[in-house]
């Protein structure tokens, strides 16, 4: 067997010297390499690597840029889901904005007026007092030794004087006697009234005149010691009787 020359194992140890640098070299970077991974998990980077001849590897997507885009991406959606049009209310009530099916017609422009109602006037009664108001100065009765066959009733001269019921005037004028002017009024029930001391007098004979018309205004005609109505009641010309029970039975208080 032919040995090798010095010369020949030389350059076999320079060859193997050389070799295993190189292997060295790349160990070293693939040993760099995974610890530069190993510091990019760490630090939130992701390397991803794939082997083959098919698949090339993917360069490495930073954590953080990943989840900008996301974020990015969620934001977008929102934007866009928000500018949507709301779909309308499937509910079958009908909004009370909206305007009915069948129009209600319109109202013509001459509407019927409404009826104004009736004025419902009292009845006057059928017997009233002669001079609302008045201040009793003397019933009917004896005074000064004589009869005082009247009432008489005060307010100022000049006060309407009325009749106490309907009837017809029989006298009109001085019905002397110090009566002064005066209006007798028949009522056809038999029973007449008298209105003495009248300053003047507002009706004739012969006249009708109904409950509460003025027939003359109080005075101080005949004997009278100031303005009053001497007012007397005739059950039969010249039979008096008190006018305080007669009038009160008819609804007319003359305070005696």
């Amino acid at each position: 067997m032919q040995e090798d020359s010095p010369v020949q194992n030389e350059n076999t140890r320079d060859a193997a010297q050389t070799v295993q640098p190189q292997r060295a070299g790349r160990r070293n970077r693939l040993i760099v390499l995974g610890a530069a991974a190993l510091v990019a998990l760490g630090l939130g980077g992701v390397a991803v690597a794939t082997t083959g001849p098919d698949h090339p590897a993917p360069a490495a997507v930073s954590l953080d840029a990943q989840n900008r885009a996301e974020a990015a991406s969620r934001a977008d959606r929102s934007a866009r889901e928000s500018s949507t049009p709301v779909a309308p209310s499937a509910s079958p009530t009908a909004s009370p904005s909206v305007a009915s099916a069948s129009p209600t017609p319109a109202k013509t422009a001459t509407a019927k007026a409404k009826p104004k109602p009736k004025k419902t006037t009292k009845p006057t009664p059928a017997w009233v007092d002669p001079m609302p108001g008045a201040a009793v100065t003397s019933c009917y009765g004896q005074r000064w030794g004589t009869l005082h066959a009247g009432i008489d009733l005060a307010l100022p001269s000049g006060t309407p004087i009325r009749a106490a019921a309907a009837g017809t005037v029989t006298q009109a004028g001085d019905a002397s006697d110090g009566y002064g002017n005066s209006v007798f009024v028949d009522h056809g029930n038999g029973y007449l009234t008298h209105y003495a001391h009248q300053s003047r007098i507002a009706v004739t004979v012969g006249q009708k005149v109904k409950a509460g018309q003025v027939i003359g205004y109080e005075g101080a005609t005949g004997d009278a010691t100031g303005p009053h109505l001497h007012f007397e009641v005739h059950q039969g010309m010249w039979n008096q009787i008190d006018p305080a029970p007669f009038m009160r039975t008819r609804g007319v208080d003359l305070g005696c």
